[in-house]
């Protein structure tokens, strides 16, 4: 079942069960799917670019909320975040702290990366490795950490 299959059923259920906030959710994510098909030369999005997909709307919720509790609008803020945890059952799962740390020194290690002027060549070898499981700041610092 690809990820899109799985999104749909799962519409299919939030309405079966007159769930209002994995309706709102899910439908964003349907429609956010088909803005990318309709906007791109291919007719279908893959689950890898699906998931790019969902990682972007977590990340304008995340701003939505910071924002919300900005304006002291803490029901609001609310509200985003629990959209937020729905976005995430659709993701891989983050890495941890250590285990980003031991991807990349082991990453760097096989690349015989070491200095700092290696950092592009470095980011590469690593983001591919980590393929969307860690913020790219952090990765970016952990690797700066481990060059330097």
């Amino acid at each position: 079942m690809t990820l899109m299959e799985t999104i749909r059923s799962d519409l299919k259920a939030a309405m079966k069960s007159r769930d209002p906030l994995r309706l709102r959710t899910l439908r964003s994510v349907i429609a956010a799917v088909q803005e990318a098909e309709t906007a791109g030369t291919k007719s279908e999005v893959d689950d890898g670019g699906i998931q790019k997909i969902i990682a972007r709307q977590v990340k304008r919720r995340v701003e939505a909320a910071e924002a919300f509790d900005a304006g002291n609008r803490p029901g609001k803020a609310a509200d985003e975040r629990a959209e937020i945890e729905v976005l995430e059952a659709y993701l891989p799962q983050m890495l941890s702290d250590g285990e980003l740390q031991a991807l990349v020194e082991k990453v760097l290690a096989a690349e015989g990366l070491t200095q700092k002027s290696q950092m592009g060549a470095a980011m590469k070898a690593v983001n591919a490795q980590v393929a969307g499981r860690a913020d790219g700041r952090v990765v970016a610092d952990a690797v700066k950490a481990r060059l330097s």
